[in-house]
């Protein structure tokens, strides 16, 4: 009786709270390798609230950052969400030693119905969690804006279930696609969802997505690459070459992006990018990109995808990036497939044969085994990742290990419940 009634509970505490429109908070983080300020730039109300009206508590709390929103005056947290975001990574790099950058950011909550108290966190070093900005909103202040309908076509290019509380949608947005190009772009979001539903677990959970594509046009057709001197006006900028590595396609144009993913409701942003070169990028609960013409870009989408929606961390080791000291070893890693071993009992220990060695070998006998295998999370010492192969480290067995699997389904049903 208890479990059953869980759910109206949630249903009642939205209701009382929150509308079916999301508040959207864009600030700014400056700073550098050693030090992080938070700043508030604007708010705007949304249309749309396409998260879960059930699961407003994210229990996960993935991400080295965190919003939450507090009935004023006391502890009752009404809502919470863990993300990443590009500062965080830039953060790592050497540039960061040698330069203090400010990145614009966004979060997104559901629209209040009567004041509440939004604070937004972040993790440090050590993981432990600082109060970085807060602020009291009130629905009626005139200076939240609303959001501009920029009229732009909406492709559906699957629907699977209407009520968007109870799906994850996700906005495919173009980037580098003249208007000559949108025919491209429309068989690009195909290509994506034939891609998506491909792959386990997602091919069980088709009902559970809506999957949109905004037909938003750039002046030019391509992406810009700094390192061959290419630049391109286009409506996002995305680039290759962030953070000085080749294949790394992401952009610092947080307003633009949003301005067009909130033309629809979106849980998650996916950008198709222009161009046959191999690249892309994926950030927890922030964006996802990719090449949209080259021969991997199938498992790159889902790859990606793996990083945005599921936080899945990179299993690979040996490949150069531009990131300097990306995890500490003495605390566990968030990400759900990698491990220092500081807590593994919160990992996939459970999933576990128990006569299976840990650390486990790297050796053909285990190679369809669940273990733990050292190297992942760009080190090849001290984090281990649970599958010998998985999509998060190569694209030879095109699939996904049993315990990203296992995290890819649990935050469908968190969304989708």
């Amino acid at each position: 009786m208890l479990l059953a009634l869980l759910p109206l509970g949630a249903f009642a505490q939205f209701d009382e709270w929150f509308t079916e429109a999301s508040l959207r908070i864009d600030y700014t983080l400056t700073g550098n390798d050693k030090n992080t300020a938070f700043a508030l730039k604007e708010m705007i109300r949304e249309p749309y609230w396409s998260g879960s009206k059930v699961n407003l508590i994210d229990n996960l709390e993935f991400g080295n950052y965190i919003v939450k929103v507090y009935e004023p005056g006391t502890d009752h947290l009404l809502f919470s969400k863990g993300y990443q975001n590009l500062y965080g990574e830039w953060q790592t790099t050497e540039e960061a030693s040698k330069v203090t950058k400010t990145f614009d950011e966004s979060v997104i909550v559901p629209f209040p119905k009567k004041q509440v108290e939004v604070v937004l966190y972040r993790k440090d070093w050590e993981g432990r969690l600082l109060e970085g900005l807060r602020l009291t909103v009130k629905p009626d202040d005139y200076f939240i804006r609303t959001a501009d309908n920029l009229g732009l076509p909406v492709y559906e290019a699957w629907i699977g279930n209407k009520d968007i509380t109870k799906a994850v949608d996700i906005v495919i947005l173009p980037e580098g696609y003249t208007q000559e190009e949108m025919g491209k772009f429309i068989k690009d979001c195909d290509f994506f969802v034939k891609s998506l539903f491909g792959y386990a677990p997602y091919d069980r959970y088709k009902n559970s997505f809506n999957v949109r594509g905004l037909m938003a046009p750039s002046q030019e057709s391509g992406c810009t690459e700094p390192g061959a001197h290419v630049y391109k006006n286009t409506v996002m900028r995305f680039s290759f070459w962030t953070f000085d590595s080749e294949r790394y396609c992401m952009s610092t144009d947080n307003r633009d992006i949003r301005d067009l993913a909130g033309q629809v409701p979106y849980d998650q942003i996916y950008v198709l990018v222009n161009t046959t070169k191999y690249g892309g990028g994926g950030i927890y609960n922030f964006y996802c990109s990719s090449a949209s013409s080259n021969s991997f870009s199938g498992d790159v989408i889902i790859h990606e995808f793996g990083h945005g929606f599921a936080g899945l961390a990179d299993e690979y080791y040996e490949d150069e990036t531009g990131y300097g000291d990306f995890y500490n070893n003495d605390i566990e890693p968030w990400e759900p497939n990698i491990t220092t071993l500081i807590d593994f009992e919160a990992k996939w220990k459970d999933m576990m044969d128990k006569k299976t060695p840990m650390p486990t070998p790297r050796e053909k006998k285990y190679e369809h085994t669940i273990g733990v295998f050292e190297g992942g999370g760009y080190e090849s010492e001290g984090i281990y990742s649970p599958y010998m192969d998985c999509l998060m480290k190569t694209f030879k067995g095109h699939e996904f290990c049993p315990v990203c699997q296992r995290a890819i389904e649990r935050m469908i049903l968190y969304y989708s419940e």
